[in-house]
Order: C-alpha cells, then structure tokens, then sequence
C-alpha cells in the first residue's frame, strides 16, 4: 500500500519473483487500504508510513493483529526506534532486493508462528513524546468513520470496547479505554470514573447526593464521577 507508482512497480517486480506469492491488491491511499484488507483478508500488507488520508499507522490501528506487516518508509529516526523495539519488519525506500527478500523471510515466519503484532505497543511508541491525537477512527466494516477529537463527548469502557459518544450517536472501537485516554490531551479530557472518559468542554455542571457525584453533560446526560475522578476533575477546572 503505497502512494507512489514507482515504489509499488519495484515492489510489485520483487514479489513477482517470490514463489508462492500472488499479490491480490494495491492501493494508492489508507482509506483503500482499510478497504481492501477488509474485503480480501490478505496474510501480508506491504505498508508505507506517508499516505494520503490515513497514514500507516493509521492503517495498522484499523486492520488489527491478526496479519503480518511490512513498513515500507523513507528514513523516520522515532519510527524506525518504535519497529525495533517492537521487532516489527520496515524497508527504508529506495529497497534492495536482498533486503525485501530478508523481510519477506521474516514476514513468513511471524505467519508461521502465528505471532500477532503488538500493534497498542507500536502506535505508542511511533508517537511522539508529548504529541497527541486530533482524530479518532473507528473501522466499521470496510468503512472508516472519522471522529474529530473536539467533536467527542465521552468515552465509556465496554469490555474490550470502547464506547464514543459523539452528537448522540455511539461508535464501537476495539481498545481499551486507557489506551485511548494517553493518546488524547490530558488538558481536554479527564477519566472521571474507571469506565468513563469526558471532554470537560462538556460538563455543565457537577452534582452530589451523598458520597454520589455526577457530571451533568450540556444535553442532560448524566455520568458517574468517582472519588478519584472528582479530584481529577477539580485540579483541571
């Protein structure tokens, strides 16, 4: 999955002398990336780090673990750290044939062996110290919903989902509500309960009963806020 002609011809000639290799797609952009991993359940993505609309990473957060993974990158210092640290495959463009053929020889392994990528531990490490996400992206089916950060009201934990709330509709991620609360701006969003995560920009106002406290969100809706949660909130506000 790459966006220029040239590097997918090259790569395209490399695979063509592999046996027991038959290429079953190509995309110019991670929105048809998604798409076609949803649609042709490939064993193995050659994948670019810089594309169009979605980015590798961005791609790998969406497809999951359960394919093997090339990146296929112009030299990116922190990227580079973040594959070797998790023993995940890259070629630097322009590739070599020895190189793509040693790859491919650990591609086939890792299949072999069944061995699922690390792909929360990846996603943490390619990020940036301090940087943090402005969009969301929840694959549903072959389709990618695109969630603006400023535009998320909470996030509620279910199971080994995440529930968005997003202007009255719900939208299911698979990761855990942790994992999302240390990609987001701990100055905009603040876990106010184990299983809830709030955009402060939404509270209206907090209300007690008791020991019981509640975040009331601008259209009514009500949250738990725990001990731990109202301290929280009240050092931010």
């Amino acid at each position: 999955m790459d966006d220029e002609d040239p590097a997918r011809e090259i790569l395209r000639e490399y695979l063509a002398r592999e046996e027991s290799v038959q290429v079953v797609g190509e995309c110019r952009n991670g929105f048809e990336a998604v798409k076609a991993v949803a649609e042709l359940s490939p064993h193995l993505l050659l994948l670019d780090i810089q594309m169009p609309k979605l980015t590798g990473f961005e791609v790998l957060e969406l497809v999951g673990r359960e394919l093997a993974v090339i990146f296929v990158t112009a030299y990116d210092e922190h990227a580079l750290r973040a594959f070797e640290v998790n023993a995940v495959d890259y070629l630097l463009k322009p590739v070599a044939p020895d190189r793509f053929r040693a790859a491919l020889a650990k591609a086939r392994q890792r299949l072999l062996a069944r061995v699922p990528l690390p792909v929360a531990e990846l996603l943490a490490a390619a990020r940036p110290p301090g940087a943090v996400i402005e969009r969301i992206l929840v694959r549903e089916g072959s389709r990618v919903v695109v969630i603006p950060v400023a535009e998320l009201d909470y996030a509620e934990a279910q199971d080994d989902y995440v529930g968005l709330h997003r202007k009255g509709k719900l939208h299911l991620k698979q990761q855990t509500l942790a994992q999302l609360e240390a990609s987001l701006d701990p100055a905009r969003f603040v876990r106010i309960h184990r299983s809830y995560l709030l955009n402060v920009d939404r509270l209206a106002r907090l209300e007690s009963e008791g020991e019981a406290r509640a975040a009331v969100l601008g259209d009514g809706m009500r949250l738990p806020v725990s001990r731990a949660g109202y301290a929280r909130l009240k050092a931010l506000l």
